[in-house]
């Protein structure tokens, strides 16, 4: 006979790679005691916001409590389809702020757009809450950074939603990096070559349409009349909001490199790039971008592309470790391993294409929600998220000023660059205040 313990973890198992339906829903929540629920609340419920919730909630112990937007149409809608798995409409609340002070919530995702990530994740931890955020952590070097001092001051566990860092094939392929067997590691590619870069065509300025408070939906960014161009989705293709491909699929890729080479600042950093695809489109973000990270013994590039699809190594987005005995490519579908040759013999194993489980992102919601219980760090913890991010950010900053830039860690600023200095801190807009922790 199970144990509730092993029932729950079973359960969770056969939940891992399946849609949520209400049947499984009610099984999976069969057993569990009240004083072992956790209690999750979803801020920025539009695309990942709502998948985020869907795997949490295959986590037996897991019961939404309520759903946070500023969009009452996507509220409306998203809360509909969880009340129909779940049976129980969640509360639903237009201002974070009022999730935070439910006092029956015990951990938060914060999806929302990039430049409203700071403000939850830090009054979340201030109030005793755990966070799952949407990577990358946020849109600014200032902002990452006192996100990080508010996880480690509250002491709460705080996950970026990185999910390669829990995907087994990802693991088995930094494993290879540092076992040697490519040889020296002196160039790594990364890449991104994908249609939605190029961003959205330009359109008129408009009323707000009804049910969305778009002010604030701007929160502390600049004021602006409400354009559709520049809202869901495609807010990610302007400066004040996000911060083009770059922050949004590099952070992925970037991790990789990092964790794969023990690195966190680079040397240096410079790129080059502009809107030279699309320029009709609506878009301040470049459509086209290489950035170049020098770590002393080693590239690292950044290379992107919108409106295209197919890119290096015939894959619209990877990693590439190139060593002096062979490369290994990799992505969300899996990796293979390019031998060098020498005297018509390969210098290391010949590996042909590994499929990849695709379990990466349910696997880093149990380990978030594993931490939450045992109060450990989690596989892609605040610290990590930050140093991506703040490699993304970086990248962009030398975009804008057409600088090689160096970061002085002593003094968290880039070495005598006025210009890029002034890029590190957003100003917020009244009457919301940058956080002070």
């Amino acid at each position: 006979m199970k144990t509730r313990r092993q029932f729950i973890q079973s359960t969770g198992t056969a939940l891992a790679g399946v849609a949520l339906s209400p049947l499984l829903y009610q099984q999976a929540k069969a057993g569990v005691s009240a004083s072992d629920k956790i209690g999750i609340a979803l801020i920025g419920c539009n695309g990942m916001g709502q998948y985020n919730l869907k795997d949490h909630l295959k986590i037996p112990e897991v019961e939404c409590i309520a759903m946070c937007d500023v969009d009452e149409n996507v509220l409306n809608e998203r809360a509909k389809e969880i009340s129909g798995i779940t049976g129980k409409m969640p509360v639903l609340y237009n201002d974070y702020r009022k999730v935070i002070d439910n006092k029956s919530i015990d951990v938060v995702i914060v999806a929302t757009p990039d430049h409203w990530h700071c403000l939850p994740v830090v009054h979340a931890c201030e109030a005793g809450k755990d966070v799952y955020v949407e990577k990358p952590l946020a849109n600014s070097i200032a902002e990452i950074q006192v996100m990080l001092k508010a996880a480690r001051k509250y002491n709460r566990v705080v996950q970026v939603g990185q999910q390669q860092r829990s995907g087994q094939h990802w693991q088995d392929c930094v494993a290879l990096v540092k076992s040697g067997k490519l040889g020296t590691i002196r160039k790594i590619k990364t890449w991104g070559y994908f249609d939605y870069g190029k961003g959205g065509p330009k359109v008129a300025d408009s009323e707000t349409p009804a049910g969305i408070n778009y002010d604030m939906w701007l929160g502390p960014s600049p004021k602006h009349s409400f354009n559709k161009s520049r809202f869901h989705g495609s807010w990610r293709f302007f400066w004040e909001q996000g911060g083009g491909l770059l922050t949004d699929w590099g952070v992925h890729l970037l991790d990789i490199p990092l964790w794969a080479m023990d690195v966190t600042v680079p040397k240096s950093v410079m790129a080059t790039g502009g809107i030279y695809g699309y320029r009709e489109n609506y878009i301040e973000t470049p459509d086209t971008l290489n950035v170049l990270y020098d770590f002393g013994n080693f590239t690292l590039e950044w290379d992107h592309a919108g409106g295209i699809s197919k890119g290096l190594y015939n894959r619209s987005y990877g990693v590439a470790f190139i060593g002096n005995n062979g490369t290994l490519v990799v992505n969300r579908e899996g990796w293979e391993v390019i031998a060098e040759e020498s005297e018509g013999k390969p210098k290391t194993e010949l590996i042909n294409f590994q499929p990849a489980d695709k379990q990466d992102h349910m696997k880093h919601v149990q380990n978030f929600i594993d931490c939450v219980k045992s109060r450990n760090r989690p596989v892609c913890d605040i610290e990590l998220g930050h140093n991506t991010a703040f490699i993304a950010h970086a990248g962009n900053i030398a975009y804008r000023t057409g600088k090689k830039l160096q970061w002085d860690v002593s003094q968290n600023q880039f070495i005598n660059d006025v210009q890029a200095n002034a890029l590190i801190k957003p100003a917020y807009r009244s009457p919301w205040k940058f956080p002070s922790v």
